[in-house]
């Protein structure tokens, strides 16, 4: 019992120590010596990126393919089988859930995940997609069937616990089905040293000016948030973009970016619900379960206009907890969730391969079946009808 209790304490700091840093970087950081380049700016040269940042551009989203996706260059594009060479880390992987690198070129190493029971091989595919066709920004992520040359049998474990041992003797092809390849935004990363990414309480902190995030397309990303039950939202899920060709280097090796987006990097833990150990992702019970306002804001005084409150628990390694959001916010979210056709909701499930997840309901009838897509476009109009039918303060 002492040694359980040990390792739930370990488990739980660990957890903990994700989490620090939540709300951004601390003012007093110490300034980088030498050069300030985007990946080494101090506290106040990020902050001044990010006032500037922008989350949303428009989008004609009722004219969008989403089994298709964002369009992308020749060279970043995946097909439906993709071949590639296991490629061992330089250090070893994060998280739990199954992944690894995989070289499809010279030069193109890419991140795989896989597995039928992995819930993040469903969620990123439909929630990534659903933030490009709404304006928002967030990593590609493509469905694809992985060949992996020269691949350990289990190319995780070799990648992640395994990584300090020798490496991996028992090389073979192999094929992982259903698997999906990441591709990141361009740009260049906007960082301090020691801390990468951004916070969800930083996005309070902005101040609109001309060109740079509305206070309401930030209170939709939050809402958007909430809607999908985004739960892992430690800071280096997110991910400040300078944009393609906006930064600017001076004679003395000075970098400024001019141009920057809010992007959001992984959304593996969503369209579930949230959970302190992030461990519902892509389940439809979790799901249907999860409300979009805690029950004295706005679901519980409809038709009254008081202040709304998402409901999003916090998670032991989130960033983001009961964001309140206003009116501006959740109209701007409203009107562009409504823009989405009954095809295009279904196509976002069905691009996921959600019915490979094996997961099951009772019907009305008291019979087990295989949930499908037809359920989960179901939820996803309900929970869209919560956000259009509240009211909420200024």
């Amino acid at each position: 019992m002492i040694r359980v209790a040990i390792a739930v304490f370990t488990v739980g700091v660990a957890l903990s120590g994700c989490a620090s840093g939540r709300f951004g970087p601390p003012p007093d950081a110490a300034a980088p010596t030498g050069p300030r380049t985007l990946k080494k700016l101090t506290v106040e040269e990020r902050r001044e990126v990010m006032q500037r940042a922008r989350v949303w551009q428009s989008i004609n989203t009722s004219s969008l393919d989403l089994v298709k996706g964002p369009a992308l260059p020749a060279s970043q594009r995946v097909e439906a089988h993709t071949t590639c060479t296991y490629a061992h880390p330089d250090e070893p992987l994060s998280g739990n859930t199954p992944k690894f690198e995989c070289a499809i070129a010279k030069g193109d190493k890419v991140k795989v995940k896989y597995g039928e029971q992995n819930g993040e091989v469903y969620a990123e595919v439909a929630a990534s997609r659903l933030l490009w066709a709404l304006g928002f920004k967030a990593d590609v992520m493509l469905p694809t069937r992985v060949t992996c040359i020269n691949c350990p049998v289990d190319p995780f474990a070799a990648g992640a616990t395994n990584w300090r041992s020798k490496p991996p003797t028992d090389l073979a092809t192999r094929v992982f089905e259903p698997a999906v390849i990441e591709r990141d935004r361009p740009g260049k990363k906007v960082a301090v040293p020691g801390y990468e990414g951004w916070a969800w309480p930083e996005l309070d902190q902005i101040r609109p000016r001309g060109g740079s995030a509305t206070r309401a397309q930030l209170d939709a990303l939050k809402l958007l948030a909430v809607f999908i039950q985004h739960s892992d939202s430690k800071p280096d899920q997110q991910e400040i973009v300078c944009e393609e060709g906006r930064n600017r280097k001076d004679a003395t090796g000075n970098e400024t970016c001019r141009s920057a987006w809010l992007v959001i990097k992984d959304l593996g833990a969503t369209f579930g619900k949230a959970t302190r150990l992030n461990r519902s992702k892509m389940l439809l019970a979790d799901w249907d379960s999860a409300g979009i306002w805690k029950p004295t804001s706005a679901k519980a005084t409809a038709g009254k206009a008081l202040q709304c409150v998402g409901d999003l628990p916090r998670s032991l390694t989130g960033s983001l907890e009961d964001p309140a959001i206003s009116e501006a916010g959740r109209r701007f979210l409203a009107r562009r969730l409504a823009m989405l056709s009954d095809r295009q909701i279904r196509d976002l499930f069905t691009v996921s391969q959600i019915e490979r997840r094996g997961e099951e309901m009772t019907d009305a009838n008291g019979r087990k079946r295989r949930v499908t897509v037809n359920d989960w476009v179901r939820v996803f109009k309900r929970k869209r009808s919560e956000i259009a039918s509240a009211r909420c303060g200024a």
